[in-house]
């Protein structure tokens, strides 16, 4: 999308008990031996009997706390599903007062239409007027075109643990209805700042505003029914924090070709935290960062439909270990990276020029993608430590000759690529040269043969190869000795186990269990 407008499957007898509908589910297992052809001992032994299971079906809780807002939570009575019944508080349109959401056994906050932490504090301004704080554990749901955003000033801080995640989901998922393949259930989250852009907009295009000669751009959240600007002049602004979230089944149209994904930056700047982020089956992009600048680590983008990764409009973005998956029969690009390249200016002439630097990641494509990254309009690209399990599909295309000379190197990335043309270029570079200029980098295969487990963690392979010193790139990547996001089984553990879920497109082996249900907790 190129615009801002754009735990446990619990058993039937269970859902029989607690009535029809959905809340969260259990992923099932199983255990035991198996023995072949092993005769019957003399006598037979009594079976042991086998234990009644506890019912770990959720109550609802009470009712819905007190906030400051004036217009305080809503109670929205109750839904029921596998996992039991919950009390529903919806959230009020507008956070007017620094509130806290508490995590609150049995009740699921709902997200209705579009919710506003604050008001936009205009360009300029310096203050922070409201900030929601969410705790560890909190789950909200919303349906169709609902979304939240942290308008300009304004901050979200949802942190959670590495135990207990804040869960962004959909309603289908709370009622049990959402499957591996479900995308497009709701909006998705918006964090809006105060950090410049390169992409100016006043309604409409603004093409008598150089961008690189504009000292008030603006971007406009697209789509929204509200005008939402975002934009400004502090590089260090900070829209809040997400630490340990989980995004599931988002990316609703706000307008015609202008969906959201699972979360949106416009102008964020470096005082705002991103850690240990799960985008789930977004129908757009998994993530997509406008404009600002600012460094985040442990993602894990599984199943977008569109592109896993977009930066634009002058984002100045590091990124250290990630993870993205596609589906099986969706998904576009791993990586789409751009800047303004409209017919009013050059591709190169933008400014902030967006710069993406990737630092230890894996990316998983399906058969069928187009390239699995792709830069054009000028921005800089750089990457190291990577694996791409690309396929039939084209690994790298370069577009324009500013962004030929605007890339930053690409080192120690390896990928099953096609043997015809793994790079290409487009719109005045040739093929030749852009493989030249990524061939250029150190300890590069792109004729690779991948030796991956579990989808992204290393094999034998990939564990042999040279890891390049990204801390000389950015002092915020660690100076590490393995390429590829996952270097064993163990680490995926420690980075990602707990606190994610699992799905037929990745397991995490998550005790949290599948992404068709919620996590349950017994206090």
């Amino acid at each position: 999308m190129k615009n801002l407008q754009r735990t446990l499957i619990l058993g039937c007898s269970l859902v029989a008990l607690a009535g029809c509908g959905a809340d969260e589910i259990v992923s099932p297992g199983t255990g035991g031996d198996i023995i072949i052809n092993n005769p019957a001992p003399t006598p037979t032994p009594t079976p042991t009997p086998t234990p009644t299971p506890t019912s770990t079906l959720v109550t609802p809780a009470s009712g819905c706390p007190t906030i400051a807002t004036a217009a305080g939570l809503t109670d929205g009575g109750t839904i029921t599903g596998p996992t039991g019944t919950y009390r529903v508080c919806r959230l009020p349109a507008t956070f007017t007062s620094n509130d806290t959401l508490r995590y609150i056994p049995g009740l699921l906050y709902e997200i209705r239409d579009r919710v506003n932490i604050g008001t936009d504090q205009g360009f300029s301004s310096t203050n922070t007027a409201v900030t929601l704080t969410v705790e560890p554990g909190v789950i909200f749901f919303a349906t169709g075109s609902s979304f939240i955003v942290a308008n300009r000033g304004n901050r979200l801080v949802a942190d959670g643990t590495a135990t207990r995640p804040i869960v962004w989901t959909s309603r289908d998922n709370v009622l049990g209805l959402a499957s591996d393949n479900s995308d497009q259930q709701w909006g998705g989250v918006v964090l809006l700042g105060r950090a410049r852009v390169s992409d100016c907009r006043t309604g409409v295009f603004n093409t008598t505003a150089a961008p690189n000669a504009n000292p008030t751009c603006e971007g406009q959240l697209e789509g929204a029914a509200v005008a939402t600007p975002f934009g400004g002049t502090n590089a260090a602004d900070n829209s809040g924090s997400m630490r340990f979230n989980q995004i599931r089944y988002s990316g609703f149209e706000l307008a015609p070709n202008n969906e959201l994904q699972s979360l949106t930056t416009g102008g964020a700047g470096s005082g705002t935290v991103l850690e240990n982020i799960m985008s789930f089956n977004s129908s757009d992009d998994g993530l997509e960062f406008f404009g600002g600048g600012f460094n985040t680590r442990n993602w894990a983008v599984i199943g977008a439909s569109d592109d896993s990764i977009d930066v634009d409009t002058g984002a100045i973005v590091n990124m250290d270990t990630v993870i993205a998956v596609q589906r099986s029969t969706t998904g576009d690009r791993l990586i789409e990276l751009d800047s303004p390249n409209v017919a009013d200016r050059t591709p190169s002439n933008a400014t902030p020029q967006t710069r993406l630097q990737v630092n230890n990641f894996t990316f998983v494509t399906r058969a069928g993608a187009p390239q699995v990254i792709q830069a054009r309009g000028g921005a800089a690209l750089g990457l190291t430590n990577g694996v791409i399990r690309a396929g039939t599909n084209h690994c790298f295309q370069i577009d324009e000759p500013a962004t030929l000379a605007a890339i930053i190197g690409v080192d120690s990335v390896v990928g099953n690529c096609p043997a015809t043309d793994p790079v290409r270029g487009g719109a005045g570079v040739t093929n030749a040269d852009a493989a030249a200029r990524i061939n250029a980098g150190t300890n590069n295969n792109l004729a690779f043969t991948i030796t991956l487990t579990n989808n992204v963690v290393n094999g034998d392979g990939e564990n042999a190869r040279t890891a390049f010193n990204a801390n000389t790139r950015s002092t915020f990547f660690p100076t590490r000795t393995y390429i590829g996001g996952i270097q064993n089984a163990a680490m995926l553990n420690t980075i990602f186990q707990s606190w994610t879920c699992n799905s037929s497109i990745q397991n995490f082996n998550s005790p949290l269990g599948a992404c068709t249900s919620l996590p349950v907790y017994t206090s």
